[in-house]
């Protein structure tokens, strides 16, 4: 199982990080042991000082394809979560500025939080699916899959050129504007369309 995460997928987060808009899906990987399920507390590393949340809509492949055509994507993913991609923001910051890799930064041990999964087909695509964060209680993040640059579909046609997508991959489609800072005690819980879907304490 293969976690890929679209970066920089949502114009306003863009800015507030101050990047570049990209001209394709900006890709990159965690390892299964980043997942955290079944709302599991997540404990702060000791080695970053500067840990930040995005929320984003999470989706699932359901079968094996390569070289995938737009007009057959919508049929490789059948079920949406949300999640967390939890980032050390000055590992990261500090490994940009080196020219380097940022994995350390990104694809450490839980830093994938996800919600159980729910069919594709309980909402309706076409308005854009919603969902937002809360943290201790005040909502710091709202998005909806129609404000991303690059669609659902979009994103499987692209990984697809480079990596076989197989079932049971997960595709972390990006975050909207909002994300910032937790710290120890903190509480984090994500809604899908108005609905409870995780929770997360910082410990």
């Amino acid at each position: 199982m293969k976690i890929f995460c679209i970066g920089r997928n949502y114009s306003e987060h863009t800015k507030e990080l101050n990047n570049e808009t990209p001209e394709s899906p900006v890709v990159f990987m965690k390892p299964a042991t980043a997942l955290l399920k079944d709302n599991q507390p997540f404990f702060y590393p000791e080695w970053t000082k500067d840990l930040h949340y995005e929320t984003e809509l999470v989706l699932r492949v359901c079968k094996q394809g390569k070289y995938i055509k737009e007009k057959f994507a919508s049929t490789y993913y059948d079920q949406i979560g949300l999640g967390i991609d939890f980032t050390a923001r000055d590992l990261q910051s500090y490994q940009k500025s080196k020219g380097l890799p940022w994995e350390i930064a990104k694809a450490f041990d839980n830093s994938a939080v996800i919600s159980p999964l729910k069919s594709i087909e309980a909402f309706n695509k076409e308005n854009g699916i919603t969902f937002s964060m809360k943290k201790n209680g005040t909502e710091v993040q709202r998005g909806n899959s129609t404000q991303m640059l690059y669609s659902f579909d979009t994103i499987i046609v692209y990984i697809s050129q480079f990596f076989t997508l197989q079932q049971g991959d997960l595709i972390y489609t990006g975050t909207p504007a909002g994300v910032g800072a937790v710290q120890i005690g903190d509480k984090l819980e994500g809604f899908l369309e108005e609905e409870k879907v995780f929770e997360c304490e910082i410990k």
